[in-house]
């Protein structure tokens, strides 16, 4: 006695679910891509064909507000740092790192003194550093 099914099972599958999932995922990565910024301070670096391969862990920022006023900013957070604990904040974020690299972001306008002090603080503690520039 032989008992035959008549109904016969599907195997077709629905991709609009599978679709809308992707779709939503690629939305997703988009949004939030675009809020990934590493420099949260808007400045206009000079320009320079140059680059360096080095990676810095720490970066300061100098902003110029006109009228001989500047502002001094680690890891490009907002509320600025006086120059005067500047070197003491470099000098604990920068302790425990094996080949201690921080980088200079500044205003075009920032004057090369400005800069060059914050040189002298990378010299007195033996410390490399790079200066950030746009490409040309």
């Amino acid at each position: 006695m032989a008992i035959k099914r008549n109904t016969k099972v599907l195997s077709d599958m629905s991709m609009s679910s599978m679709t809308d999932l992707v779709f939503l995922l690629l939305i997703f990565f988009l949004i939030t891509s675009t809020l990934v910024n590493p420099n949260a301070l808007k400045l206009l670096l000079p320009k320079s064909t140059g680059q360096v391969s080095a990676k810095a862990t720490v970066s300061v920022s100098i902003k110029d507000w006109g009228n001989d006023l500047y502002t001094y900013h680690l890891n490009g957070d907002e509320t600025p740092v006086q120059f005067s604990d500047l070197e003491d904040g470099l000098v604990g974020q920068l302790q425990s790192e094996e080949d201690p690299t921080f980088s200079i972001y500044s205003d075009e306008t920032v004057p090369v003194r400005e800069i060059v002090a914050v040189m002298n603080i990378a010299k007195r503690n033996h410390y490399k550093v790079i200066l950030a520039t746009q490409p040309e």
